[in-house]
């Protein structure tokens, strides 16, 4: 399997504008997950604003392709969706995932997500997602792991990680109790050598995203 992280940064404003298009025209015209499977829709709240992030999953690269393509060239597209986004968009970042650990559902459906993406030192992304994939079940003790994945391009030494809060006020404890840990410190004094920086966004489910 393969994951699309599209980001899309959009003139302030717009965003609203830019969610409902592709929750609704662009849906319809998707025909539901007939061109990939929409995994999550959000609007971004805190990090950098005025942007539009959405995540979609293939059954493999050579589909994704295909699937990409035919979408594409569909008329309705071209001429009922791309006109609705395209004079709101600024930029476009595109990057492709590979998982590390099955995508999960958060709890109810009154959250925000954090989508947490770590530089690491180049050839070390694979075995440090491993690492941490082994440390999950300590992690998670304290807040809800959505998703983790090694960035297979444009950067392959990246790990992207997803977490699921009801409010703000549990994520800080979370981070704060989880740092404490005995068990968490003894990934952590791995992790941090081979990371070279950090960003984070917190993100707002859209009405269409199907992880609320």
């Amino acid at each position: 399997m393969i994951f699309e992280l599209r980001v899309y940064t959009v003139r302030p404003g717009t965003v609203n504008q830019v969610l409902e298009a592709s929750g609704t025209v662009a849906r319809e015209i998707r025909e539901g997950d007939k061109y990939g499977k929409l995994e999550g829709h959000w609007a971004s709240e805190i990090g950098t604003l005025n942007q539009y992030v959405h995540l979609w999953s293939y059954e493999d690269l050579p589909t994704m392709l295909r699937l990409r393509k035919e979408l594409s060239e569909k008329p309705e597209w071209k001429k009922k969706y791309v006109p609705l986004i395209l004079p709101h968009l600024i930029r476009q970042e595109v990057s492709l995932l590979e998982p590390v650990l099955d995508m999960k559902q958060p709890n109810g459906e009154n959250n925000f997500h954090e989508l947490r993406t770590y530089q690491l030192r180049p050839g070390t992304a694979k075995n440090w997602a491993a690492q941490m994939a082994e440390a999950m079940p300590v992690r998670e003790k304290y807040s809800k792991n959505i998703g983790l994945w090694v960035n297979v391009t444009p950067d392959p030494n990246k790990v992207t990680h997803l977490w699921s809060y009801a409010t703000w006020e549990e994520r800080m404890q979370a981070r704060r109790d989880s740092q404490n840990d005995p068990e968490w410190k003894d990934f952590l004094s791995y992790a941090r050598p081979l990371m070279e920086s950090m960003e984070s966004i917190i993100l707002s489910p859209s009405r269409w995203s199907p992880r609320k």
